[in-house]
């Protein structure tokens, strides 16, 4: 694991910890308090992977889709927590697996979206 993925795991405990403390009423501030975390934390390193890039130190460029992808997963995953949580008390398993279902969906969308933007569609 390296370090920007530490970072945010201790970021994601934080956040966790403090919404134990704090209860629901406080989850919306921070899971967006979370996200700008991780939209820093993509922008930096996709800055950084740009600079190395410019530099001459990587033969292939940097996707210029990483950091939106990235972000995308991130902040569907921290939504799942309380929509499993919603989910799995209304409806049991039945719910549990429509949430995930929406989940996968949603990510499977916008990763075709992308690679449409791109150009990348496979033929």
């Amino acid at each position: 694991m390296d370090a920007h993925a530490r970072e945010l795991k201790k970021e994601l405990d934080a956040t966790l910890d403090a919404r134990r403390e704090l209860g629901p009423e406080y989850e919306s501030a921070l899971v967006d308090s979370f996200v700008e975390k991780v939209d820093t934390q993509v922008r930096r390193r996709l800055a950084e992977e740009r600079l190395l890039h410019a530099r001459g130190g990587r033969s292939e460029p940097v996707d210029g889709n990483f950091g939106e992808r990235f972000g995308f997963a991130i902040i569907t995953l921290v939504l799942a927590i309380p929509l499993s949580a919603i989910a799995a008390a209304q409806a049991h398993l039945a719910g549990l697996v429509v949430a995930w279902g929406g989940i996968v969906g949603v990510n499977f969308i916008h990763a075709r979206g992308l690679r449409r933007r791109s150009g990348d569609t496979p033929a």
